[in-house]
């Protein structure tokens, strides 16, 4: 085999500067939700092997160069996070949040073919696009201006369609707001209206590594009756390459899983070839860090999110978050602002993700860029002062 050549000076060169420049962006990294402190460089040497992990993690392939164990491992502790019946609850490592809400729409899909998939104005923006792919009838639900849906539209939206299944599309922390559905309202829903064919699905992309490590936390996760749940890696464990979990319940997968001679093994995925990495990143990350120490950093998390509020208020910014979560939103500030400090906006509105890489000292050098620009005096009009005051 033909050995690879060097690098010219100028590719060399090319490289070097995308480090630099991106080692620079880091620097003002806090309007999304991606921990950038980690180190896996003890598992480099997995970058010389063609991982795949195609196929499902708690079956057998004839492709045997995986790192099923050690995700399988990573499924259990997504289990216990999450309150999961361990012997009738099934996951995988995804790519990626959005695979996970694509997948528990897939499964609701096949459980209920004539479902009506029921989504809040604040969810991600992929779960339209998800929606439109699975060809799923679908109607959006008015969102509180606190960005939890909106039960009275959700109930009398219900009554239309009770001919069939309702699919609910739960925000566990949801994108701009860091809002949480109620979930216990939404069952009680459910139960006066007397249906008793539905699905609900939890989309957790960042507060399911947030909420199973405070002490007062909604009702969230299987104790509150969702059915699958999606939860990213890279956002508070943090990873190099997107990744994420999505737990669903078994009798649900099996109504899917189809045999495979081929790779022998069963299909019960989204994916085919699958990462094999990112599932040890999630298991070293857990093992070096441990539960406790996510327990740890979570708090800390809150003080630096708590933190901003306080500074940004004294700046009138008109700041505010949900009890239990890292989202801090404020007035949106200038063009200028947004870019430097990658601040994500919509509408009227900034927010901020005190992630575990984000200090109070970051919060002091923004604080001061806002005290330098011209404000607008104007109350944020996508939040009542007085809901603000009631958080």
């Amino acid at each position: 085999m033909r050995k690879p050549k060097q690098l010219s000076r100028e590719d060399q060169e090319k490289l070097d500067s995308l480090t630099r420049n991106l080692e620079k962006e880091l620097e003002h990294f806090i309007g999304y939700p991606c921990n950038t402190l980690f180190d896996y460089s003890a598992l480099y040497h997995f970058l010389k092997l063609p991982l795949n992990n195609i196929g499902d993690p708690f079956v057998p392939t004839n492709y045997h160069i995986n790192t099923h164990e050690f995700e399988r491992e990573v499924i259990e502790i997504f289990k216990k996070l999450t309150n999961a019946p361990k012997k009738t609850t099934w996951g995988y490592v995804t790519n990626g949040g959005t695979e996970g809400n694509l997948y528990g729409i897939f499964l609701a899909r096949e459980m209920f073919p004539d479902c009506m998939v029921y989504y809040s104005e604040d969810s991600h923006y992929s779960v339209n696009k998800i929606l439109r792919c699975l060809h799923v009838r679908n109607i959006m639900i008015r969102s509180n201006p606190d960005g939890t849906m909106n039960l009275d539209d959700l109930r009398e939206t219900i009554k239309i369609h009770r001919d069939v299944p309702p699919v609910i599309f739960a925000n566990i922390g949801s994108t701009m707001k860091g809002a949480c559905d109620d979930l216990l309202g939404i069952q009680k829903i459910l139960k006066d209206l007397a249906i008793k064919r539905h699905y609900i699905h939890a989309d957790a992309a960042l507060s399911g590594m947030i909420l199973p490590f405070v002490d007062k936390s909604p009702a969230w996760d299987f104790d509150a009756g969702i059915d699958s749940v999606s939860i990213s890696g890279h956002k508070m464990v943090g990873s190099p390459l997107p990744c994420g979990v999505v737990l669903a319940k078994k009798e649900y997968v099996d109504r899917i899983a189809c045999g495979v001679e081929y790779v022998g093994t069963l299909d019960t995925t989204i994916m085919g070839s699958r990462n094999g990495l990112t599932p040890l990143f999630l298991w070293y990350a857990f093992r070096t860090i441990g539960l406790e120490g996510f327990h740890e950093i979570i708090q800390s998390c809150m003080n630096v999110a708590a933190y901003a509020e306080t500074k940004l208020n004294a700046l009138n910014r008109h700041a505010w978050k949900h009890p239990n979560s890292l989202t801090v939103v404020f007035d949106r500030p200038s063009p200028t602002l947004v870019s430097k400090w990658q601040l994500a906006s919509k509408g009227s509105i900034s927010h901020l993700i005190a992630m575990p890489h984000v200090t109070c000292e970051n919060i002091d050098e923004l604080a001061e860029d806002l005290a330098g620009e011209k404000q607008d005096t104007r109350k944020n009009r996508n939040y009542p002062s007085t809901v603000r005051r009631s958080l």
